[in-house]
């Protein structure tokens, strides 16, 4: 088995396309208006319309009703990006501090409300697990 992806669903796909591809970097592709990619190396970040909902099962996932999860993005120096996104990401949940676990993080919510983190490894230990 091989992971692939999360889904976000939104309500507004262009909004959170265009904030993902700000904070990232990375440009995405277009399915349609009701879903977008932004594709790494090692994962896909889908974004979708709550219109796609119904395809699954009507009232399954619901947009900006995350509590739980937290998408993850590998960058190569987070206090770059934390100056980089100065003035452009509005809700800094946690300032770049180096977790117990060796990594240095930065997160922060998307404008509907989801919890992202960007991480760089900074001990000797995290370098190796991701390669770095």
């Amino acid at each position: 088995m091989d992971f692939v992806s999360i889904r976000i669903i939104t309500g507004d796909v262009a909004r959170l396309v265009a904030f993902y591809e700000r904070a990232t970097g990375m440009r995405a592709v277009w399915a349609n208006e009701d879903f977008a990619e932004l594709r790494t190396a090692s994962g896909t970040l889908a974004i979708a319309s709550t219109r796609t909902v119904p395809l699954f099962a009507p009232g399954s996932a619901r947009p900006g009703d995350n509590h739980s999860v937290i998408t993850e993005f590998l960058v190569d120096d987070v206090d770059l990006v934390h100056r980089n996104l100065k003035g452009f990401v509005t809700d800094i949940v946690t300032e770049p501090t180096t977790m117990p676990w060796g990594n240095r993080a930065l997160l922060f919510r998307d404008p509907d409300g989801n919890l992202v983190n960007f991480f760089t490894p900074v001990t000797s230990e995290a370098r190796a697990k991701f390669g770095r």
